[in-house]
């Protein structure tokens, strides 16, 4: 073999290594990227409520913002906080995202699920009308009551307030003791207005416009409710809110004189394996549109991640609180800033197991030629061994015979430049087991 093609073939052997190395990193790189951290989605669902809400308007607002970073979002109006929770538990149902309030959700059905954030306080309102002034729940014994329709989160909070005040409602135990009205919205006020219902019950935040239309309303009484300290001490879920004189409107003094309510939290709940990258883009929406001051939150209150029933907060989501956005996001738009933090999660690890695997590659190549010219060594040293010792007889066509196999497949090992020496080492052995075979066989013809 000439230098030329030595030359040709230590080439070729450096192009099949660099040709190794690449297809072994970009396989790992796929794998990592389709099956361990893919891309973020470029479409989600947000599940909203009734348009007349305001999970729907924020929904809306969600939708705005982040298809200014490329996300599309379609919101898919729902009955209310009880119907998001059905359908992100439904995995047919196409819902990543949905509003949801405290309460709603209970072990075990919510392991799947994950709170993004909780983004501001629903106090519970308690609107009716009556000669008399009320202040606890138990006092709407035998009333007709609109507590939201089948779906709402309205109708879930107040189903659990109402069996801890000993209020039942029909289809419960035999006929029940309340009057249960399924409506909600503009239709229950209509419903009180007309008094066709004695109260009207709302969980929501206080710039709802039904809400803003029954607290303008003279005719209808907000109830201050006493024991406001127990009932967090009963659902955990609920917080103590005050709702101060005159907040709603100074010159018509309403409400006329601090109002003590309970609420839940609003949360936005998704289900568990959300891309992260999709979870800090809502949290960004979130702290701009819920963290200034509201009627019963502070500034900078929310958003926030403090588990507030039974679904557990999101890991991602907690890290993005605490931490705030990585620098990509500050510098670089929200999908190439998400390619590039997925790409170094996946290159740094990637960089540690294959920088030790390329130099380990040499040895296995080296180990792979030398593996090829030791084979034809350990052949061609047991025919040496025979011709050393046989006595009598000697076979010498037949180590001929071998000899000339194992040197013509010799001749046949394509090596490196490298390896070249041992090559012609194990030639030049082969030359010399060959004058040994001719050297033992004259002697034994002159001894005849």
């Amino acid at each position: 073999m000439s230098l030329e093609d030595l030359a040709t073939l230590s080439r070729q052997y450096r192009l099949r290594l660099a040709l190794l190395v690449t297809v072994l990193f970009t396989v790992v790189f796929w794998v990592f990227a389709h099956f361990v951290l893919p891309l973020p989605p470029r479409h989600i669902v947000i599940a909203s409520g009734a348009e007349s809400g305001v999970y729907y308007r924020y929904a809306l607002r969600y939708k705005a913002v982040l298809a200014r970073e490329g996300l599309a979002v379609d919101v898919r109006v729902t009955a209310g906080a009880a119907d998001n929770l059905r359908l992100l538990l439904d995995p047919k149902s196409g819902v990543d995202v949905a509003f949801m309030q405290g309460g709603v959700a209970s072990a075990p059905e919510a392991d799947n699920l994950v709170m993004l954030a909780s983004l501001y306080y629903e106090p519970l309102w308690i609107f009716y009308r009556d000669s008399a002034t009320l202040t606890q729940i138990k006092e709407l014994y035998g009333k007709r009551i609109a507590i939201g329709t089948m779906g709402s989160g309205t109708r879930s909070l107040v189903t659990q307030l109402f069996a801890a005040n000993g209020l039942t409602m029909a289809g419960d135990i035999g006929r029940g003791n309340t009057n249960i009205v399924a409506l909600g919205g503009d239709d229950a006020l209509q419903a009180l207005q007309a008094g066709d219902v004695d109260a009207a019950l709302y969980v929501g935040g206080a710039d709802t416009p039904t809400i803003q239309k029954a607290l303008h309303d003279p005719a209808i009484k907000l109830m201050n409710l006493a024991h406001v300290d127990a009932y967090p001490r009963r659902l955990p879920f609920l917080t103590k809110l005050t709702l101060p004189y005159g907040t709603i409107d100074l010159e018509a003094n309403i409400p006329d004189q601090d109002v003590a309510m309970i609420g839940t939290n609003a949360m936005l709940v998704a289900r568990d394996g959300l891309h992260p990258a999709v979870i800090n883009l809502l949290l960004d929406a979130a702290r701009d549109m819920h963290g200034r001051q509201g009627y019963f939150e502070a500034a900078g209150e929310f958003p926030r991640t403090a588990q507030v029933d039974d679904i557990a907060v999101s890991p991602s989501a907690d890290q993005h609180k605490r931490f705030g956005p990585s620098f990509l996001y500050h510098y670089l738009p929200f999908w190439l800033a998400a390619f590039v933090e997925r790409a170094i999660i996946v290159i740094v690890p990637l960089v540690v197991v294959l920088v030790p695997l390329i130099n380990f590659l040499p040895q296995i190549l080296r180990w792979r030629v030398r593996s090829r010219i030791y084979r034809w060594y350990g052949q061609l040293a047991l025919l040496e061994r025979d011709v050393a010792t046989r006595q009598g007889t000697l076979p010498v066509e037949t180590w001929m015979e071998d000899l000339d196999r194992v040197e013509q497949a010799v001749e046949h090992i394509k090596t490196p430049v490298s390896f070249a020496s041992e090559a012609y080492t194990l030639r030049e052995h082969i030359g010399l087991v060959r004058r040994a075979i001719l050297a033992k066989a004259g002697a034994t013809a002159a001894d005849k």
